[in-house]
């Protein structure tokens, strides 16, 4: 899970250099689950022949919607349930922390060594962007949940995150072409935006969600989830030494307050 974290850390950069470029960014997720979906599909046929359930309709629409959700199981009464709770919460205190507490700047040790372009373009929106951010959250938890659930039942990783892939690029294609009707904005050239398509379809979408139900299988959604934030501190500290942004004491304070979380729950 730490290596997934750290895949993710690079998702959010080269994400951000490709989006700076030019790059739709719904167009950007339709492309990056087709690839997925075309990458994981050998792997989940070949590999998982004997294993895969039967594919029935009523699966196909569990598959489609995710809409059945299930609960962590917190026994208060012993300190393995209360160390849940209050790795829960210093978790998210040291997140929190990060986000809303800023504190005095910490002063660059040296220049950037990267400059990523068009860094000026960028608006800032807090009501709308903090909005999505916690939909994506809540939508996010869910998903967990429902892997849990469909893995007792269908317990063939690679071929549900092949049919993930190809489910989420069909849904995805739906929805960019009501909104994005310019037949350029699907055209992917040899840049930064191929590179990006590729490194987040193969990595996020392909090994690391794979990494992610095998860990959901044995150690429930919890576990997986509670490691989420890791990607956080990784992306304030390489922004700070590698792109020169600006690093404050409330970052530091948050990601001490966070370590304490996943050390209790885990």
């Amino acid at each position: 899970m730490l290596l997934a974290q750290m895949g993710y850390t690079f998702l959010y950069f080269i994400t951000e250099a490709s989006f700076n470029h030019g790059m739709n960014p719904h167009v950007y997720v339709t492309h990056r689950h087709i690839v997925s979906g075309i990458v994981m599909l050998p792997f989940a046929y070949f590999l998982e022949r004997k294993e895969r359930p039967k594919l029935t309709f009523s699966l196909f629409l569990e598959l489609f919607l995710l809409s059945f959700l299930g609960l962590e199981v917190l026994y208060l009464q012993n300190p393995r349930g209360l160390a849940k709770v209050f790795g829960t919460l210093f978790s998210l205190a040291g997140v929190m922390t990060m986000t809303l507490y800023k504190g005095p700047i910490i002063r660059n040790l040296w220049p950037a060594l990267i400059h990523v372009e068009g860094k000026s373009s960028i608006h800032e929106n807090w009501l709308k962007a903090s909005t999505l951010t916690v939909t994506s959250c809540i939508t996010w938890s869910a998903w967990y949940i429902m892997q849990a659930i469909k893995l007792k039942g269908y317990p063939a990783q690679l071929s549900l995150t092949t049919w993930m892939s190809f489910i989420g690029a069909a849904q995805s294609a739906v929805f960019t072409v009501c909104i994005e009707h310019r037949r350029a904005a699907w055209t992917i050239e040899f840049n930064i935006d191929l590179w990006s398509i590729l490194y987040v379809a193969v990595v996020c979408s392909g090994l690391i969600i794979f990494i992610q139900l095998l860990c959901t299988e044995e150690k429930g959604p919890v576990f997986v989830a509670m490691l989420n934030p890791v990607s956080t501190i990784l992306v304030a500290v390489l922004a700070y030494f590698v792109l020169g942004e600006r690093l404050y004491t409330g970052s530091i304070v948050g990601a001490f307050i966070f370590i304490l979380g996943p050390y209790l729950l885990l």
